[in-house]
């Protein structure tokens, strides 16, 4: 299966970026650009578009964090615990020549759900960056199809992403992937109650395959802590594959379409990350709606560093899985 829109790289892409000391190994430096490699576990994939968060009235930039992400993580260091030797790159789905309208969000949708195929195919575990979360919808449904069964998610969001079926966008990518099947369970952890209305909160609230806690009351009524919310999580999605999903919106100050003065911290999302990694029955990563340069002419040189930690953390913990950390 072709996809038109995918970028491939090559050897000379990755020593452009590689920052290379004597003494010392990079990461990229063993990063395998034959993704399907027997030694490979990890399967890189980004998505430049912000399309679906422009259709749900976002501002656009999501574009941007693909090739951040790129530049910070190529250049981390190559250890024991990371060498990168398990890490492939399947490249990068680029749209830029498309409308800003739900038709366009649908041919995303078709290219992604071809690219997740052949990663789950061929065996690997695809981590997806870049882009609205709009593609949890491609990348559930791509799993789906791939294992032969509807998955769960975990989702760290302060957004439901559950809006009603009125055309694809990036805030009912998880609605699509329910209705249609490909979506058993659905687990989203710190809620912001200022931001999801009390018609989704009342349809999630009565629908058992959906379990969700507000940031609100982990946070501020310490109804339970964030550790325990992640637990439950875990405990609830467990019998499936599940997708761990991340929306960088839900952290302090992140550049995003929708970004928070007010949410967890960069630390907490990496807990989030090692905890869900270890103990879930992990079918994909997924970090989505950061960006380096929005519409509205913010910048932030931190985002692509921010994701790479959250990457490496993922795989760190994936790899050594089975650790219990909650003595």
């Amino acid at each position: 299966m072709k996809n038109n829109n995918l970028k491939t790289y090559q050897q000379n892409d990755l020593v452009s970026i590689i920052k290379t000391r004597a003494g010392e190994t990079k990461l990229g430096e063993r990063i395998k650009l034959n993704w399907q490699a027997n030694e490979v576990e990890f399967v890189l994939l980004g998505i430049t578009e912000d399309i679906g968060v422009q259709v749900n009235r976002g501002i656009g930039g999501t574009h941007t964090a693909w090739i951040s992400f790129l530049n910070a993580f190529l250049n981390i260091q190559s250890t024991k615990v990371l060498s990168g030797n398990e890490i492939g790159i399947y490249g990068c789905l680029s749209f830029d020549d498309l409308k800003i309208n739900s038709e366009s969000v649908e041919m995303i949708d078709n290219e992604v759900v071809k690219a997740i195929l052949e990663i789950i195919n061929f065996g690997k575990t695809p981590v997806i960056i870049g882009g609205g979360h709009n593609n949890a919808y491609p990348i559930i449904k791509g799993v789906g199809i791939a294992k032969k069964q509807a998955i769960n998610a975990i989702n760290l969001d302060a957004h439901s992403d559950f809006r009603v079926k009125e055309g694809r966008h990036s805030g009912n990518g998880f609605r699509y992937a329910f209705n249609e099947g490909f979506l058993q369970k659905y687990s989203i952890i710190g809620l912001h109650e200022n931001y999801n209305s009390q018609v989704i909160i009342d349809e999630i609230s009565q629908n058992p395959s959906i379990q969700f806690c507000f940031w609100e009351d982990i946070f501020l009524r310490e109804k339970m802590t964030f550790k325990e919310a992640i637990l439950q999580a875990i405990e609830f999605t467990k019998s499936k594959p599940t997708g761990i999903e991340l929306d960088l919106d839900c952290i302090e100050n992140v550049l995003t379409s929708a970004m928070t003065p007010c949410g967890i911290s960069a630390t907490q999302a990496r807990q989030y990350i090692h905890q869900t990694s270890t103990l879930a029955n992990v079918a994909y990563l997924h970090i989505c709606e950061g960006a380096t340069q929005l519409a509205t002419g913010q910048t932030s040189i931190l985002t692509g560093k921010l994701i790479s930690y959250l990457v490496s953390d993922f795989m760190k913990a994936f790899n050594h899985r089975g650790t219990d950390f909650t003595n």
